[in-house]
């Protein structure tokens, strides 16, 4: 069983209710993903996926939440603060260091996750920045997760 941290781009694209064509096909292969795959993984998520999907001006905020239950919460110690501030400064990932992409990435990172599951192929689900995290995680003795999409993570169940 991998250890999947869920992040919170993929909640999001669960809940949305935009009709666009992308987001509309990244809700449907999320819940389908959500009903058909996530048993045959450990998911977890940090308090960062909990801050951001709480922010009071996020209009889908108690539905997101909902899908978080029976998820393992992750911390966020000095171990992932110092992570993430390194994935900055090395250009892995987009400031601020204490928060977003760069939190999520170090705590999926330090705490032994296989897979981050996003949507945000910008800064996250970029094939551009794996080799450039595998360097900096090998140089640290950690191993970097694989940075997927729902699409790309699935098991037969068999």
């Amino acid at each position: 069983m991998a250890r999947v941290y869920v992040e919170t781009s993929f909640i999001s694209a669960c809940v949305t209710t935009r009709q666009s064509v992308i987001t509309a096909g990244w809700r449907a292969t999320s819940r389908l993903w959500m009903q058909s795959q996530s048993r045959f993984h450990e998911l977890v998520i940090s308090p960062e996926v909990v801050v951001e999907l709480s922010d009071p001006t996020y209009i889908h905020s108690i539905e997101a939440l909902n899908l978080l239950r029976g998820m393992t919460v992750v911390s966020l110690d000095e171990e992932v603060y110092a992570l993430a501030d390194l994935l900055v400064t090395s250009q892995v990932m987009p400031k601020p260091a204490t928060a977003g992409d760069a939190m999520h990435i170090a705590a999926a990172t330090v705490h032994a996750a296989q897979f981050v599951l996003s949507w945000n192929v910008k800064h996250l689900a970029n094939p551009n920045k794996r080799a450039h995290l595998n360097v900096i995680c090998t140089r640290l003795g950690y191993t970097a997760p694989q940075i997927v999409t729902p699409d790309m993570l699935q098991e037969d169940g068999e």
